[in-house]
């Protein structure tokens, strides 16, 4: 590996990178496998401006990966334990960063959130690397408004 990323909560000027680096990293590697509708409703999900809101309220955790000043990675937090968004920059995958994001948000989740577990509906794009960490299915892969998706947890 050799290089350290810094991880840390976002600062409110970094949504619109963080939510292009979602954007883009989706493009590429999940949305072939959504339908048109399931494409529109992610895109409608990271700009809506009330989700924007609740992320400068204080209501919407997300932690960012950088590589000095460049945002290279991103998750979010809904309902304090439950995996919004997770994505790395194409040109950072298979370098720790995903996993690093993961411990990360566990630790704060530990120590902030007295949780102890969490929760994502992975992309089957993510399913093997959230496997890879120990996370376990919950339920066979499901589709809603487009959007395939399989419910996991982890118990932290």
């Amino acid at each position: 590996m050799g290089t350290s990323y810094q991880i840390r909560s976002a600062y409110r000027d970094e949504w619109n990178d963080a939510m292009a680096l979602a954007w883009r990293t989706f493009l590429k590697f999940e949305a072939d496998v959504y339908t048109p509708e399931g494409v529109k409703n992610f895109e409608n999900f990271i700009t809506d401006p009330t989700l924007h809101r609740m992320f400068v309220m204080g209501a919407y955790q997300m932690f960012v990966a950088l590589d000095g000043e460049k945002i290279v990675g991103m998750v979010t937090l809904r309902n304090n334990a439950h995996i919004s968004l997770l994505f790395v920059e194409e040109t950072y995958h298979r370098r720790g960063i995903g996993r690093a994001l993961i411990r990360y948000l566990s630790e704060y989740l530990l120590s902030e959130v007295q949780a102890d577990r969490v929760t994502v509906n992975s992309s089957p794009y993510g399913v093997g690397f959230y496997h890879k960490l120990g996370f376990r299915d919950l339920s066979p892969e499901e589709q809603r408004d487009g959007i395939t998706y399989t419910p996991m947890e982890f118990v932290l």
